[in-house]
Parts: C-alpha cells; sequence; structure tokens
C-alpha cells in the first residue's frame, strides 16, 4: 500500500487504481452487511468462489463483497456488472445457474428477478426497482457499490478527494463556513446546526481539542448508522478529519456499541488503511497537520447516545448525562473543547466540501437541508433502509418506495424518531418528512428509524412499550425521568389490562409535561413524546379502554375476544387444528365456534384464517 505524501501522490494514485480497473472483466457484487448475512450471504460467496474456481473463470469475473444496498426485505442482494441485473433472495443452489446463464450467456434467471406484487413484471435492472425510483442517494450513494475493506474501491470513486481540498485549498475557517453556508444539521436527533457547532468550537480556547463520531445506534428497528460504517467506513474517517481539520482538534474517536461487530471491524480496517496511506496520522499529505483516530466500544446503553453521557463513557465511567452548560463546545471530553457529530452527519461533510455549499443547500427544504438515511420496518412491504430528499412526504416514502402495507391492511400510523419520538397518523400521511414538520407533529427526526404500523397495533400499548423501553434504558440520575416513566408505565400497564380510570389521560398528560421541562437530558425530555402523540391522535383509544374495556386492535388480552364470524368461515378446520386450547368447535365445511372459556387469545386463529372470518370482538 503506497503512502501518500501530498495532493500530487493522491491524484496520481486514484488515476492508477482506475487505469487497472478499466479491464472488461464482470463484476458480480454481493451484499454482505448485517442484514444479508443474516440470510446466509457468506454461504452465497462461497459458493461463488467454489464455481468461478471449477469454471476457470477467475481472469474474467470478479466477486466484489459490498454494504448495504437497502432493500433489506429482498437479501441477499446480487448486482451483476455491466449489465446491472439485480437477483434478490440468492440462495447457494441458485449460483450455477447465475454463473453458467447470466455470467457466461449474457441470460436472466427470471426465478431471482423482483417481481411486482400487484402488475406481477419483472424487473431486470437495478435503476428501475420502484423501490430505488424515489430515492436520492448521496450519503448511501458507495454503500452496495464499493467493498468497504479496499481503501482503493473508495479512492477509485473520489475518496478523500474532499481531504486534500480542504487541507490545500482552504483555511480552517473557510470550511467551517461552507459547513454553516450548507444548512446541514446534526443527524443524530436534535438537528443542530453543524457548522455553527464546529464554528462554536473551533473559537472556544485550548490547544487540545477532541472530536466524536458517534455510532451509538440504540433505537428499536434502526440500523441507518450500522449500514454506513459497515458500507462506507471511509467516508466517515475523511468526514471527520475534515471536521478535525476545522476545528483545530488532533485526536478523534468513533464511538460504537459492542453489538455491531462488522461495523467495527471495517472501522479498524479502515483506520488501518488510511494509516499505511498517510492519511490519517502525522502530517497529513505534507500539510504539517496531524490527526489520528481510535475506536470506542460502548456496551449498548441507550442513554450513552447523548453526547455528555457519551463523552463520560469515553473517559472510563459509568455513562450518565450531566448538566449543561457548560457545553461540550467549550468543556467536553476530559474538560476539553469536544465536537460531537453523528456518523451519517460525518458522512455528508466530504460531498460539501467536494461540491460546495450551494449544491448541498439546493437539496431540500428551507430549514432542512440535503438528504436524509430512515430504517423503514414494521409492517410495510420494503422493508430496509431508504435516503430520500427532506421534505418527501410520509406517503411515498411508505407506499411509493415502501411499497404500502403487508397483506392488504389498512395503514395506522407511523412512529418516528425512535423511543422518544411520536406516533403520526393516516390524517398527516402527506406531510413533508423535515425537522420542523416532525416537531410539529408532536415527532422528531431522531436519527432517522420509521416504525411503519396497521390496523393490528394497540396505539396505547405502543405508547407502553416505548415507555417500558425507555424506562429501563433511563440511567436514573434525575428523578423526573426516573420517578415519571416508572408513573407512566404504571398507569399505562393498568389501562392496558383494563384497570384504567377516568383520571388517567390528565395524569399521563401532567407527567409528560414535567418531564419535558426537568428532565436533565435529551432522553428525559422527549422520552413523553410516544404518550403525547398517540393522546393527542388516538385518544379514542384510550378512551375505549379506560371507559368500555375495549380494544378494538385485538392487541390487550383483557380487553377483546376472538369470535368466528359464521358467513366467512367455510369450515376448513385448520383453526380448529392448531388451536393450542382446543377452545375452536365445528364440522368440515361448517361455520366453526370458539370457546371464550377456553381460549387463551394466542391469536393462532386469526393469523391462520385466509378468509379473514376470526374476528377481534
Amino acid at each position: 500500500m503506497k503512502r501518500i505524501s501530498s495532493i500530487v501522490d493522491l491524484e496520481n494514485l486514484r488515476e492508477s487504481i482506475l487505469q487497472k480497473r478499466g479491464s472488461k472483466k464482470t463484476i458480480i457484487r454481493l451484499c454482505l452487511s448485517t442484514g444479508c448475512r443474516a440470510q446466509k450471504s457468506v454461504k452465497v460467496i462461497e459458493a461463488l468462489e467454489d464455481e468461478i474456481t471449477k469454471q476457470g473463470l477467475q481472469d474474467k469475473v470478479a466477486i466484489k463483497k459490498t454494504g448495504c444496498h437497502g432493500f433489506c426485505e429482498m437479501g441477499p442482494i446480487m448486482v451483476i456488472e455491466p449489465a446491472n441485473i439485480f437477483y434478490r433472495q440468492v440462495k447457494p443452489k441458485d449460483v450455477g445457474d447465475i454463473i453458467s446463464e447470466t455470467v457466461l450467456h449474457g441470460n436472466v434467471v427470471k426465478r431471482l428477478l423482483w417481481k411486482d406484487p400487484q402488475t406481477k413484471e419483472l424487473t431486470n435492472t437495478e435503476h428501475d426497482l420502484p423501490v430505488y425510483k424515489k430515492q436520492k442517494k448521496n450519503i448511501s450513494y458507495n454503500s452496495g457499490k464499493i467493498d468497504p475493506t479496499d481503501i482503493d474501491d473508495y479512492l477509485a470513486v473520489g475518496g478523500y478527494s474532499a481531504l486534500g481540498k480542504a487541507l490545500t485549498t482552504m483555511t480552517p475557517a473557510q470550511v467551517v463556513e461552507t459547513v454553516v453556508s450548507s444548512g446541514l444539521r446534526g443527524r443524530g436527533g436534535g438537528g443542530f446546526p453543524t457548522g455553527i457547532k464546529w464554528r462554536i468550537c473551533s473559537a472556544a480556547p485550548g490547544d487540545i481539542k477532541y472530536i466524536i463520531a458517534n455510532g451509538d445506534e440504540g433505537d428499536p428497528g434502526a440500523f441507518m448508522d450500522r449500514s454506513l460504517m459497515e458500507g462506507d467506513p471511509h467516508s466517515i474517517i475523511e468526514g471527520m478529519i475534515i471536521g478535525a481539520f476545522a476545528i483545530g482538534a488532533s485526536e478523534g474517536f468513533i464511538y460504537v456499541r459492542k453489538e455491531y461487530p462488522i461495523a467495527i471491524d471495517h472501522l479498524a480496517i479502515a483506520i488501518r488503511q488510511a494509516e499505511k496511506c498517510g492519511l490519517l496520522g502525522n502530517n497529513i499529505l505534507s500539510t504539517g497537520f496531524d490527526f489520528t483516530i481510535k475506536i470506542d466500544r460502548g456496551a449498548g446503553a441507550f442513554v450513552c447516545g447523548e453526547e455528555t453521557a457519551l463523552m463520560i463513557s469515553i473517559e472510563g465511567r459509568s455513562g450518565t448525562p450531566r448538566s449543561r452548560p457548560p457545553y461540550p463546545a467549550f468543556e467536553g471530553l476530559w474538560g476539553k473543547p469536544t465536537i460531537l457529530n453523528n456518523v451519517e452527519t460525518f458522512g455528508n461533510i466530504p460531498k460539501i466540501i467536494s461540491k460546495g455549499s450551494d449544491w448541498y443547500s439546493s437539496i431540500g427544504t428551507k430549514k432542512s437541508k440535503g438528504t436524509k438515511i430512515f430504517s423503514l420496518v414494521g409492517k410495510v412491504r420494503n422493508t430496509g433502509l431508504v435516503e430520500v430528499e427532506m421534505g418527501t412526504t410520509l406517503r411515498e416514502m411508505i407506499f411509493d418506495i415502501g411499497g404500502g402495507i403487508r397483506k392488504g391492511k389498512r395503514f395506522k400510523a407511523v412512529q418516528t424518531g425512535g423511543p422518544s419520538g411520536g406516533c403520526i397518523p393516516i390524517s398527516k400521511i402527506d406531510m413533508p418528512v423535515d425537522y420542523d414538520s416532525l416537531r410539529e407533529a408532536g415527532a422528531i427526526m431522531g436519527s432517522g428509524g420509521m416504525i411503519v404500523m396497521d390496523e393490528t397495533s394497540c396505539m396505547v400499548d405502543v405508547a407502553r412499550y416505548f415507555i417500558h423501553f425507555l424506562l429501563f434504558e433511563s440511567c436514573g440520575k434525575c428523578v423526573p425521568c426516573r420517578e415519571g416513566l416508572k408513573q407512566m408505565h404504571e398507569i399505562l400497564t393498568n389501562i392496558c389490562e383494563g384497570r384504567g380510570e377516568k383520571r388517567d389521560i390528565k395524569i399521563l398528560t401532567e407527567l409528560a409535561h414535567f418531564m419535558t421541562t426537568a428532565s436533565l437530558c435529551g432522553l428525559g425530555a422527549t422520552a413523553p413524546n410516544p404518550v403525547l402523540s398517540t393522546i393527542r391522535y388516538f385518544r379514542n383509544e384510550y378512551e375505549a379502554h379506560i371507559y368500555d374495556k375495549k380494544c378494538s386492535a385485538g392487541v390487550c388480552k383483557n380487553l377483546f375476544e376472538y369470535v368466528i364470524d359464521e358467513e366467512l368461515c367455510n369450515g376448513c378446520t385448520l383453526c380448529k387444528v392448531k388451536c393450542p386450547e382446543q377452545a375452536i368447535s365445528g364440522k368440515r365445511k361448517e361455520p366453526h365456534r370458539i370457546d371464550v372459556q377456553k381460549c387463551i387469545k394466542c391469536g393462532i386463529c386469526f393469523s391462520l384464517c385466509k378468509r379473514e372470518a376470526v374476528r377481534v370482538k
């Protein structure tokens, strides 16, 4: 690996890499991120390597092990270049046909193509897939295209050119002002303007300063940061180096939870490669600028997503928030001026420096610039990662990109912003997704998690679930959060179990407002959002639970019964055979009945009935 001593060396190396890759080899790109690994993509790689060796195609075919393509529902995903053929749910047994048909003869294997669930049409190429058409991939563009463990791949797509530009043609102040005028806001949750934070820290007195990338992604259902760290670690490192130059830091940390072993491994490889190339360490690109990066492994504490708790954790102490001021930009890690940004925020920096602030600020809305990566999960057909321009509507994300709701169910709500986010109802399906619109709707952007819910979701139970999560993740340092969450969870549990009282909604609302104003950190201040948003938009469900003792969604077991609609039941006996308590009776081809005394409400009959004859009463 050649050491790069100047901007000339960098560009010469890039040109050399591109010339070597000018061959007409067939490239097979296969996702090796966590999601596809869970679907045995490693076995597919092994089968590919064996088949290529068996047929003597080593000089004609190359395998590129990539990060996440985004369409996680269809993993393992394979793309074959130069034809850009897209195969989904590839298994080791498919490899023989892929090599013999597609690689050697240019024919598509139709059973591996994506099929539109409505029109049944097959789609051959990646670019033609509906799930990608309304996306705007800026930050996640490299993931799924490059090998994250090969620095040459990153250099071939323009990697570290922004760093060269910043170090050799710009002053630290010019870098800061470029980020300020771009309008980039923090992608970790709060949405504070990134450039303003950098400007404050760069002006703070002190010879020692630190810069930290937060990869401690703890929201249920969220995996945007993990995928970026796995699929394009060099973009984060490049963004950090530029940020360090801008504020005058010589040491940086990437804080990653230990549950992300692949992300940690890829980041460690990328750091070693950058050091060997001279892009990290002393006298980077012969400019006199020194900067190093270390990885710090977190233990999975949700509260360590809060910046002061994270810094205390890096210092080796129990990660609990501290009061502010002083703010970290003046007094952060080990009492020194510190900048902390989410890994996705740093992933934006190279593009902003390379293409300019005007380019970046032209994307998005007036107050929310650029694109944002979201994890789209839950009751939506096309689960996975979605990168869209700020201002894209919920309808476009859930129905146009996400493919709508599974099993023909009705959309009910989408929970945005993680456990501290809010639940947005169908009446706001056409609202734009940006920082201010979400806040007005009672939710937050958060790190970008989106959980889609259908008519089978009980919104009271949803609020209880997130409050339960936050109760156990709270550090317990401040009374409003510690005791407020405990009381909220107790009240919500009582409501879900049929012990709700008339005063409960009022008490929940008062508790929520007290926690919002009195909690020490952002966890406690935003924790009431699930409760406030569900009361705001689904008050009727709370009232039905409290006054009528009914759960129309069929989730709260004490508040509903399963019944069989005799007009719809055709007596197939499937529910009767599968019932673990033998609570269903009836003859074949005749309507069945459920004995409510025996029924344990396991839901097996409800989920199995193809005619939807089993209903919630």
